[in-house]
């Protein structure tokens, strides 16, 4: 269903965009050179009024979508030609140079700045006048993001991109909704779509999520209304989820809301790639609580139940570097005991590739403490410099949370236990301390933990 209707509900838009455009774009004179870079001159010669500059904008956005994948490689490479002057840098800096006085000097500097704004940034500026035109430029974005390797020209003109998609979708810019079964079926279909955590897999999954015990707010720009550009689900529980799979439960019974004393935030999904490097999650997690708290003062705990996409990767790192280390005595004679011909390391990934071994209790317990106690030094101690190593981790600890528990087999989907054998973590967010926790984090890498799991990761700390 997902890919399915999410194909479909861009090719309605895609109709309805580029009709828009066509329309406009019959305004402009027939005279005209239609070639690619002619038309960016037109653009940037800006001749006549704003009516004229849209209409040559739409057409420019019109002949980019009707180009094959080289055809637009070939076009935004046009585009990033219309770099800065370096006759007029050169220029500009000898002036600067040569500044007699400090009214001079404010002058040339002035000055400089206006001579390194390349001509480029201001035909991107026009796309925003068109309709859909910010969303035209996030998804122009998107491509150039993979086209860039390699391509100084490119690489350039994609910084300049980002750096106005920055500026433009500051927080202070953005609008919090709340998504629920009455919202508008087009964006509805563009939350299954966009669900990149836990896949909504049929109406009655995605009606599920939006019941009276779910919460679902998006992040919105007011160029881009029907468009989410990140959202969060959130479930009205009571005490800390273990399993996503009972969260998820289209079968369970419906909660009363007012008796949760949790709000569990069990899916954060990015929407746009085009505006992958341009943060608001964290600013998202801090309005939600905010809401939930006014809405619900009953709720006193607010947690995440997240993945651990790295885990397994990491585990399996180490296990085949046959780290003597990595288990304890004890540990390794409880293997042992389910699979005496192997020893070492290479014991623990043996039981753990076993068909079944989640269904297996007498394994499971052998495993639970092994793999929890692992997985508390991954998320606490494995990583680079200051930065956890997991990157759902880093995403939590940098917005302020702490790891408050680790919880085994929480997710026994396929993806599940391909990322991190099913365990999955709960992230607490302490509306008192998320400020300091942030703090911590972000300057001196330092990762906060509950007691219990702290205790688990000393041994190497």
């Amino acid at each position: 269903m997902p890919d399915t209707a999410a194909s479909g509900l861009l090719d309605r838009a895609l109709r309805r965009i580029t009709g828009a455009w066509r329309d406009m774009a019959q305004g402009v004179s027939q005279t005209e050179d239609d070639g690619i870079e002619a038309q960016i001159r037109a653009c940037l010669a800006g001749r006549g009024g704003e009516v004229s500059a849209r209409n040559r904008a739409a057409k420019l956005a019109e002949t980019y979508l009707g180009l094959n994948a080289e055809g637009r490689r070939g076009f935004l490479r046009s585009i990033a030609g219309f770099d800065a002057d370096p006759e007029a840098i050169a220029a500009a800096y000898a002036a600067l140079q040569e500044a007699a006085d400090a009214e001079q000097s404010v002058a040339a500097r002035s000055r400089l700045r206006r001579s390194l704004e390349p001509p480029r940034t201001k035909l991107l500026t026009q796309f925003t006048t068109i309709p859909d035109g910010m969303k035209f430029l996030v998804d122009l974005r998107a491509t150039l993001a993979k086209l860039t390797k390699g391509d100084a020209h490119l690489s350039a003109l994609e910084s300049d991109l980002r750096g106005l998609l920055a500026n433009w979708f500051d927080v202070g810019f953005l609008e919090l909704r709340r998504i629920d079964w009455d919202s508008p079926a087009a964006l509805l279909e563009k939350l299954v779509g966009y669900e990149a955590v836990h896949e909504i897999r049929s109406w009655r999954d995605l009606k599920n999520r939006l019941d009276s015990d779910r919460r679902c707010y998006a992040f919105f720009h007011p160029r881009m209304p029907a468009e989410p550009l990140i959202f969060v689900e959130v479930a009205l529980v009571r005490g800390l989820a273990s399993s996503v799979q009972l969260l998820l439960d289209q079968k369970a019974p419906v909660e009363n809301p007012r008796t949760a004393d949790s709000a569990i935030f069990y899916s954060i999904s990015n929407c746009q790639q085009g505006l992958a490097g341009i943060s608001f999650g964290n600013f998202l997690i801090k309005r939600v609580v905010g809401e939930l708290s006014s809405e619900f003062p009953n709720l006193h705990s607010f947690a995440t139940l997240s993945p651990i996409p790295g885990f397994r990767r990491w585990l399996d790192g180490m296990i085949a570097e046959d780290d003597g280390a990595l288990l304890e005595e004890e540990e390794t004679a409880h293997l042992l005991a389910h699979e005496a011909q192997i020893s070492g390391p290479a014991v623990l990934a043996s039981l753990l590739g076993r068909r079944g071994w989640t269904r297996d209790a007498a394994v499971v317990s052998v495993l639970e403490p092994i793999l929890v106690r692992l997985c508390a030094r991954y998320l606490l101690v494995e990583g680079k410099g200051k930065r956890a190593q997991d990157p759902v981790a880093h995403f939590h600890l940098s917005n302020g949370a702490r790891v408050e528990r680790i919880n085994m087999l929480a997710d026994v989907s396929d993806k599940g236990l391909k990322e991190s054998h099913g365990l999955m973590v709960n992230y607490l967010y302490d509306p008192q301390k998320i400020e300091q926790y942030h703090e911590d984090y972000a300057g001196e890498g330092k990762r906060h933990a509950s007691a219990q799991v702290r205790g688990l990761a000393r041994w190497w700390a």
